[in-house]
């Protein structure tokens, strides 16, 4: 093997090993991927969809109302909307919701969610939590039925992107 050849061999392992060590960072500390399971997110997103999430997001800065995070538990991982932050008081009433007192317009649900969603509360949310429901309020464990307050440290990612199926691809609302 010629002193040209051995070279280029070596800068082409020094390329993939530098593709390698950049693809883990990014992926362990500022992106990463999770499938969406189950219709809890419904219209807005779909059982099996896979979502990209930003993880530094909330480093930086806290989870604000509307967003849609990632949850992590021990055993799995929830995809869901932050409704309340800490000292909110989150209501529901006759299909409608209210933070602390007003009526909020949830632009990113169908008539079909909204009329499925119970009346709940009012709870005040507590310091350092945050109150988290799906989008498809019929069905979705979320924080009135299972889930409940979402402890700020559990939130480990703000989603950004519908990545599969790339019929599907866009940024989330």
């Amino acid at each position: 093997m010629s002193e040209q050849s051995k070279k280029e061999w070596l800068e082409w392992i020094k390329a993939i090993i530098i593709a390698v060590v950049l693809a883990f960072i990014l992926r362990t500390f500022f992106f990463a991927t999770s499938i969406v399971e189950g219709a809890s997110m419904d219209p807005t997103l779909q059982n099996g969809e896979r979502v990209m999430f930003n993880k530094i997001a909330y480093y930086l800065d806290e989870p604000e109302r509307g967003d849609i995070v990632i949850i992590e538990r021990p055993v799995k991982s929830y995809v869901k909307r932050v409704i309340g932050e800490p000292g909110d008081t989150v209501e529901i009433r006759n299909h409608q919701l209210f933070i602390n007192g007003k009526k909020q317009h949830q632009k990113y649900l169908n008539k079909q969610a909204i009329q499925g969603t119970r009346d709940f509360g009012p709870v005040k949310v507590p310091k350092g939590k945050y109150f988290v429901m799906g989008d498809n309020r019929q069905i979705s464990k979320d924080s009135r039925n299972g889930l409940g307050y979402v402890n700020e440290e559990d939130i480990i990612g703000k989603t950004e992107l519908i990545v599969y199926p790339f019929n599907e691809w866009g940024v989330t609302k």
